[in-house]
């Protein structure tokens, strides 16, 4: 487990964070595959044409937007795979100390600790 003194997670921690990192990234490619489906819709089908083309326009805008939503994620967790192969994942990218297992568990592509993230917050207002 980590303490304030280690710089890194040890080898089994990453290797914990990486195989959660995978099955997100395996749960939100399903999401974009369903996306993409609602996004070719067959209009040959009676089904489609019953329906108001707004409503069939608002369906398919949602669904593209859901999709872009879930290739950024993907994109952050790959990154943080990579973070992981270098065996930099977990440490705050302002303060260097080792983001709490707990937040990772909650946010597997975050770069920042809650201290790291309210110095970010203070710099960005002034």
């Amino acid at each position: 487990m980590a303490t304030e003194q280690q710089v890194r997670y040890s080898d089994e921690e990453l290797q914990e964070f990486k195989e959660l990192i995978l099955k997100q990234i395996d749960e939100a490619q399903a999401i974009v595959d369903q996306c993409v489906e609602k996004l070719h819709v067959d209009e040959s089908d009676p089904t489609f044409k019953m329906l108001e083309e707004g409503a069939s326009t608002r369906e398919k805008e949602d669904a593209a937007m859901q999709a872009q939503r879930q290739m950024a994620f993907i994109k952050k967790l790959k990154a943080a795979l990579v973070r992981i192969e270098n065996k930099t994942y977990g440490v705050c990218r302002i303060t260097g100390k080792l983001i709490p297992k707990g937040r990772l568990l909650a946010v597997p592509h975050a770069t920042l600790s809650i201290e790291g993230k309210e110095i970010e917050e203070r710099n960005r207002r002034g």
